[in-house]
């Protein structure tokens, strides 16, 4: 199909089902998506093959209070205080401390790459030996005592001399999501053997169970940023996976009173995002998490993606307000982003998925044009979700 047909048939699509209160996928948007990455996903999964696990069992910290089971991070944002130096770290907002413990952070980034990887060129080509190849990391993170990693984050984003741990430390997790998509997309295949695909789902209940009791968690679901909104975007995907249809439905609640109406501007900015010192990746981490929420918990009953607060204020409109600023940064009426400016935007999933709902080729015409293979590792970072083809169903 030539890039003029396409553009009419999207033009068709969307004047089509305008009108219609839940849209699933377009078949078109998502065979071009297949198009644009085909070639990127199977040399992804052909390096993924090639891998052994690691899982947060292969590294320490002598700064974690935690056992070697438990994951550690720490604060992005935490320095050495110049007036003294062996005293608690201080805050320099938005600045990254290049010293800081990082080791099980890049390793749960890693296990994702692995697992999206395998699991998009599983739903490609329906081959088989992608899904016994991730077992063997799924095993290892989720079942094998000697490897395993506690289904609790209590040693997240510590702080020297103040915290061991913390509940901002949760979206250290969302990382985990594609992991657990990845199980979805690949758990009917004969060699997806039910007692793993029933220990894999048992972690993920266990996790949710400290997710959504443990202090940190109610921190984290509290926050008025996008920390909250990760918050809903990982417990929706957890309980996907789990089949947990009250905590689906308490993030489809929240989602609606709580994060369109107290985040988003009637405008589709979010306030919040855009005082920090790096607003325009933060308004895009936001934005991406916002969508996933829509696109995790939409179903044929309840769908998120055509809902309005009373006011106007709907995904549709975050991703129309950002748009322009993505097609083309210099618009960007801000001062830049103190860090990882010149990195951004990358192929933000908010705009194929959106492509997707709403049947905008513009859209969808600019994620393709965009980076699908970062490499900065703060950009990796904010982008959980690199494999929108698990997505796209």
């Amino acid at each position: 199909m030539s890039r003029i047909s396409f553009v009419l048939l999207l033009s068709c699509l969307l004047s089509l089902t305008a009108s219609r209160p839940a849209l699933p996928p377009t078949p078109a948007v998502s065979q071009e998506a297949t198009r644009t990455l085909r070639r990127h996903v199977l040399a992804e999964a052909a390096w993924a093959l090639q891998q052994a696990p690691v899982t947060v069992t292969s590294s320490t910290s002598p700064r974690s209070a935690g056992g070697p089971h438990d994951f550690f991070s720490e604060g992005d944002y935490w320095w050495p205080d110049p007036k003294d130096p062996g005293g608690p770290y201080v805050q320099r907002d938005g600045l990254t401390n290049p010293d800081n413990f990082t080791a099980h952070r890049l390793a749960m980034i890693r296990f994702s790459r692995v697992v999206g990887a395998l699991a998009s060129a599983y739903k490609i080509t329906g081959d088989e030996k992608y899904v016994r190849h991730a077992l063997q990391h799924l095993r290892a993170w989720f079942l094998e005592p000697a490897t395993l990693m506690n289904p609790s984050l209590l040693y997240a984003q510590a702080i020297k001399g103040r915290f061991t741990g913390r509940g901002i430390g949760i979206i250290d997790t969302i990382q985990l999501m594609e992991v657990a998509q990845g199980v979805l997309v690949m758990q009917g295949a004969k060699s997806f053997f039910p007692n793993d695909l029933a220990g894999i789902k048992n972690w993920f209940a266990q996790y949710l169970t400290w997710l959504t009791t443990h202090p940190y968690g109610q921190d984290e679901m509290n926050a008025p940023n996008n920390h909250g909104t990760c918050w809903v975007m990982q417990v929706a995907s957890f309980a996907r996976l789990t089949g947990n249809q009250e905590l689906l439905r308490f993030c489809r609640e929240r989602y609606q009173t709580v994060l369109l109406p107290t985040q988003m501007a009637a405008n589709g900015s979010f306030p919040q995002e855009l005082k920090r010192t790096k607003p325009y990746g933060y308004s895009l981490f936001n934005l991406d998490a916002m969508t996933m929420i829509c696109q995790i918990l939409s179903d044929k009953t309840q769908n998120l993606w055509t809902y309005e607060t009373a006011d106007g204020r709907s995904i549709r409109r975050g991703i129309e307000y950002l748009y322009p600023f993505i097609a083309d940064k210099k618009t960007w009426p801000l001062p830049p982003d103190v860090m990882y400016w010149n990195d951004w935007p990358v192929a933000q999933p908010a705009l194929v998925l959106g492509a997707a709902q709403f049947g905008n080729a513009a859209w969808l015409h600019t994620w393709q044009g965009l980076n699908h293979d970062p490499q900065v590792p703060e950009v990796v970072r904010n982008l959980p979700v690199r494999n929108p083809l698990i997505w796209l169903e």
